[in-house]
């Protein structure tokens, strides 16, 4: 089981690099193994085109490496306050990926301004309030964690798998690593059609909740009817 969960978060992270969402080494992806004891995650500052399964690292929920020859990601705490926030997730994803970057560093919200938002994210992806500067000097990527986790006391994080923090970056999550990077490309691709939309139009209103409602719950809601059936006989959807 180790040995897929490792190769899962090795193709998570390649996924990272070649779908653009990470230049260099900036980004990291990992996953929680199915006994929420530990989680798996690459290793700081290994270059993507060198990463091997074999290279990621096993962290446990306290934040030891319990197994690994390298060092994980500067990031893993901050995966590790997530795991322990949100107990439905089984993947995490962290990019400094252009566009959502830029409403990170603008300490803005993405804005729901169309059906495409909609469709994967109900209602607008929340930035954190930025860190103290006691909260960077004493355990950066813990607060870092803690400052999200704050931000989603009433929000669900189920519904909007994804975050802006405060002049950093994105983070997203899903229920495996390959879904935490699915969602991160949704983000990435959201993030620029609002900074589109703005510079067309900057006073653009919100999407109207109605119509934001009805698309994220077609395919995401208790009757979503998106996508194939498991009936066979259904007709296509067009």
């Amino acid at each position: 089981m180790l040995r897929e969960v490792k190769e899962r978060v090795c193709r998570a992270n390649l996924e990272l690099a070649s779908s653009g969402l990470a230049a260099l080494t900036w980004g990291n992806a990992s996953e929680i193994l199915p006994n929420r004891t530990a989680f798996v995650i690459k290793p700081s500052g290994v270059p993507y085109d060198r990463l091997r399964p074999a290279h990621m690292v096993v962290v446990d929920l306290e934040g030891r490496v319990v197994e690994g020859d390298l060092a994980p990601s500067t990031d893993a705490e901050t995966h590790r306050f997530l795991y322990r926030g949100f107990p439905g997730i089984g993947g995490v994803a962290h990019t400094h990926s252009p566009a959502a970057t830029a409403f990170a560093q603008a300490r803005r919200e993405i804005p729901c301004l169309g059906t495409t938002h909609a469709d994967h994210f109900a209602g607008p992806v929340p930035v954190t309030r930025p860190l103290t500067e006691d909260e960077v000097r004493e355990d950066y990527e813990a607060h870092t964690g803690r400052v999200i986790v704050e931000r989603f006391a009433r929000r669900d994080y189920a519904a909007i798998p994804a975050v802006l923090v405060a002049g950093h970056g994105p983070f997203t999550w899903g229920r495996d690593a390959a879904e935490a990077v699915r969602n991160a490309l949704a983000l990435e691709a959201v993030a620029r059609m609002a900074l589109d939309t703005l510079a067309l139009a900057p006073q653009a209103s919100p999407l109207e909740p109605w119509l934001l409602r009805k698309h994220h719950e077609r395919k995401h809601g208790p009757r979503a009817y998106y996508g194939q059936r498991k009936d066979a006989n259904t007709r296509v959807r067009r």
